[in-house]
């Protein structure tokens, strides 16, 4: 199928097809003889996997240090990632977003006690 109907059929443009192909996270296309961009159901299945991950607050770096291994994500069931401690040498791309996340929602935490603090009046 060519990128218009390939971007629709994972839910997104074809800008956004282009982008991870240039970033790294999609493979080349095959190409046809006029050169259009080529997506087969592989594709749309990464795609969508790709999307699903991003929406999970994983981006674009995290996604690319491991693109070689996003087509086993697209198996029913997906295998297990591995582990999500992030102390455990196993924990990867996800113990390592969660770290992340975890260390960013203390600091809202810290910021919010102190915005609200101030507000009553307090120091």
């Amino acid at each position: 199928m060519r990128i218009g109907d390939a971007a629709a059929a994972a839910g997104t443009t074809p800008r956004a097809l282009r982008f991870y192909e240039q970033r790294g996270l999609l493979p080349p296309p095959v190409r046809t003889a006029s050169g259009q961009r080529e997506y087969g159901a592989d594709e749309v299945a990464r795609v969508r996997v790709i999307r699903d991950l991003l929406g999970l607050g994983l981006t674009i770096e995290d996604l690319r240090s491991c693109a070689d291994r996003l087509h086993l994500l697209t198996q029913d069931p997906p295998p297990r990632c591995g582990s999500v401690d992030p102390d455990s040498p196993a924990s990867g791309v996800v113990g390592r977003r969660l770290a992340a996340l975890r260390a960013e929602i203390d600091r809202l935490a810290e910021l919010r006690e102190n915005l609200e603090r101030r507000a009553s009046g307090g120091r």
